[in-house]
């Protein structure tokens, strides 16, 4: 036990009381907020008595845990005299909300504060979290412990390194991108899920960031049926580029040095298609109803993906060794027409291990957006019966694909993006 006051000097102990109180007050305020008999004084002094137990001692620490649990049984007694009730909620944040405090004793800073600030989020979004997890469907929490499984379970088991002779696959790695795809897939889901109510125009956004094609199939047939074949085009301009913004960060992600390659064709492929959407003037209110779309995480689309992944990754590295620079861009454009994501993934991940440059990669992550782009025609072209949104749709989508094929050929005439990146 510490008794010499020299052992506390005035500075760090001032700040960490204001660090432990400030916590405290933050909680304590929402409680108040929330018409709570415990309130922001006695979340306050919690705090702060984690804060001054643990620098006394840890006998002292398991003393004052006692007596929150005292304080907290107390408390409850008194609710279930009043109204049979129980302070759970509460009784949880007054926990660990001296939890916190002992961790500012400790020394830690930003733990017990994003502790704090979560534990607020979370209390102030009770009606919100209520709803959602109330209306939560079997199939979406499936999807929710599948997505654990394969990348809390699967992944630590799985060998970090190539497992044939020939250097072509790395269990690791494959399965690092399946858990990106699938992590990307749920996120957008459950923010689709939220916001169904503004329309098709978030749904195009956030579908365009797990499955473009699929997106674009589901909403030109939507826009069929309530007849507002007008807005194709936007729509699947919006689409494309939330896929062209979910490609730059997948490479970006794999293969930082990439960027030299895909940021300014990307970048000028969405700006053009920005344009085109920001002349047409159509995003107004949202249309009456919702986008219904399946959750985007299966044992059929996550199998279905690692499949895809691991033929891009060994066709694009066979034909690399064969053909060269050419082979890869080749495998860009036919990897493009079934799964951008799955291309874009595996060509970083082959110029992470150094089988191909960043710059070949993000080349190749450009060609497969431009083949991702121009496959979502012939799929409109087959639910879409005005011809005059089809003709606009066609040559602003013509424009779009132009952009990235002029930005990649400079750029592999001219090697821009490799001078970059040797730099």
């Amino acid at each position: 036990m510490q008794t010499d006051s020299t052992h506390f000097p005035a500075t760090p102990i001032a700040l960490k009381m204001a660090v432990a109180i400030g916590i405290g007050m933050l909680v304590g305020m929402e409680r108040e907020w929330s018409n709570k008999d415990v309130g922001i004084r006695t979340f306050a002094l919690v705090a702060l008595l984690g804060m001054l137990a643990s620098l006394i001692g840890p006998s002292t620490a398991i003393a004052a845990l006692i007596g929150v649990f005292l304080l907290v049984a107390a408390m409850n007694t008194r609710s279930i005299l009043d109204d049979r009730s129980l302070e759970i909620t509460t009784s949880a944040a007054l926990i660990v909300n001296y939890l916190l405090g002992v961790l500012v004793g400790l020394g830690h800073i930003f733990t017990p504060v994003a502790g704090a600030i979560v534990m607020t989020m979370l209390l102030a979004w009770k009606t919100e979290l209520s709803r959602f997890a109330g209306g939560l469907q079997p199939s979406e929490i499936r999807s929710a412990v599948l997505l654990g499984l394969i990348g809390f379970v699967i992944y630590p088991v799985l060998p970090n390194r190539y497992v044939d002779p020939w250097q072509l696959f790395n269990p690791s790695d494959a399965w690092i991108s399946v858990i990106a795809i699938a992590g990307i897939g749920f996120v957008n889901y459950v923010f689709l899920r939220i916001y169904s109510t503004r329309g098709l125009y978030l749904g195009a956004l956030f579908g365009g960031l797990v499955n473009s094609s699929a997106t674009v199939a589901e909403l030109s047939t939507r826009l069929q049926e309530t007849g507002l074949v007008g807005r194709t085009t936007t729509l699947c301009l919006l689409t494309t580029i939330a896929m062209f913004a979910r490609n730059l960060i997948l490479a970006t992600i794999f293969s930082p040095r990439s960027l030299s390659a895909t940021l300014v064709p990307l970048l000028a492929m969405t700006l053009v298609a920005g344009f085109w959407v920001w002349r047409d003037r159509r995003i107004e209110e949202s249309v009456p109803g919702t986008l219904t779309l399946t959750s985007p995480i299966s044992l059929t689309k996550v199998i279905w993906f690692g499949i895809v992944f691991i033929s891009i990754q060994v066709i694009g590295t066979l034909l690399t060794r064969y053909f060269g620079s050419e082979g890869m861009l080749a495998t860009g454009v036919v990897g493009g027409l079934v799964s951008s994501a799955s291309t874009t993934a595996a060509a970083a991940t082959m110029a992470m291990h150094g089988k191909i440059t960043p710059a070949l990669a993000g080349s190749a992550t450009v060609l497969t957006s431009l083949a991702s782009a121009a496959v979502n025609l012939p799929i409109v072209w087959r639910t879409t019966k005005d011809k005059a949104v089809m003709k606009r749709l066609t040559i602003k989508m013509a424009t779009v694909i132009a952009t990235g094929i002029a930005a990649v050929t400079v750029d592999r005439i001219f090697q821009f993006s490799e001078l970059l990146v040797r730099k």
